[in-house]
């Protein structure tokens, strides 16, 4: 976990921003994580780091614990996230009073499952400063949501002869969804290389990819392989000037840097859940 976030931002990162309605409430205020991260939020920004990342350790109960005699150490991060007190509180929270289906029932239960279920979605609306929350689908995973654009708008939109240029470093996620739409409508892959120190895509190849046929840029916003941010800006003023539109893997960047949609402009980003803390199973679609 990053020892340059505060416990305030570790707060307000875990406040059910990604989780299912059982992690998408937020906690009582009998929470022992709620409480122990309003206490800390006080005086943490000007700990040491050391003392910072003890206290973080705290709070993520699964590393209260030996392996090889040692103080576990998870590095993992970019597969998959632990989960902190505040997210195990606000799901045992949810199960424990206001289990209900939400938008399926007009008992004092379901509704207030179904606000909080609308709740986090506006939450995912302010963290990636959408314009409404009516801009957020919840989907399983990015897996899902990526595949939610590719069998709806991709297999209705995209014709014989037109080309989807991804990347060489993508998530299969991010590539087995357009090769199914490819195959369907005999449309062109196409594939951004590297730069020749291998840590970035390779912009001015983009740029040589680029067609009048040119449908869609589907890339990822930061590499998990690599650690290469995307040059978005880029990516979005080549595909305007021939009417393409523009996905974003965000799978990576959305738990670790601030991530504006209306800024970035591109039509749809994707991201999951359980890499930013939140539990396994949920994930978000943003389109315009």
């Amino acid at each position: 976990m990053a020892t340059h976030m505060s416990a305030k931002d570790i707060a307000m990162a875990t406040r059910g921003a990604f989780g299912p309605p059982s992690c998408r409430f937020t906690p009582s205020p009998q929470s022992r994580g709620a409480r122990r991260l309003r206490r800390q939020a006080v005086s943490v920004d000007t700990e040491p780091l050391t003392s910072l990342a003890a206290r973080i350790r705290q709070e993520v109960p699964i590393l209260d614990q030996q392996v090889n005699n040692k103080p576990l150490v998870y590095l993992d991060n970019a597969a998959t996230s632990q989960k902190p007190l505040a997210v195990i509180d606000a799901m045992d929270s949810y199960y424990r009073q206001y289990n209900s289906n939400v938008h399926r029932g007009v008992h004092y239960l379901s509704a207030k499952a179904t606000t909080a279920y609308e709740d986090a979605r506006a939450k995912v609306a302010r963290f990636i400063n959408a314009k409404t929350d009516r801009e957020i689908v919840f989907t399983r995973n990015a897996s899902e949501a990526i595949n939610l654009v590719a069998m709806t708008w991709g297999l209705t939109s995209i014709k014989a002869g037109d080309e989807i240029i991804l990347s060489i470093a993508e998530h299969h996620s991010n590539l087995v969804p357009w090769q199914i739409v490819a195959q369907k409508t005999g449309a062109v892959l196409k594939h951004v290389g590297l730069t020749q120190d291998m840590q970035e895509l390779d912009m001015q190849h983009l740029r040589e990819l680029v067609t009048p046929r040119t449908k869609l840029i589907s890339l990822v916003h930061v590499s998990n392989m690599l650690g290469a941010v995307l040059d978005v800006e880029a990516v979005v003023d080549a595909a305007r000037k021939v009417g393409a539109r523009v996905l974003l893997d965000a799978c990576q960047s959305v738990p670790h840097m601030q991530v504006d949609v209306q800024a970035l402009g591109v039509d749809w980003i994707v991201a999951s859940g359980h890499k930013a803390m939140a539990p396994t199973g949920i994930g978000f679609l943003w389109g315009r």
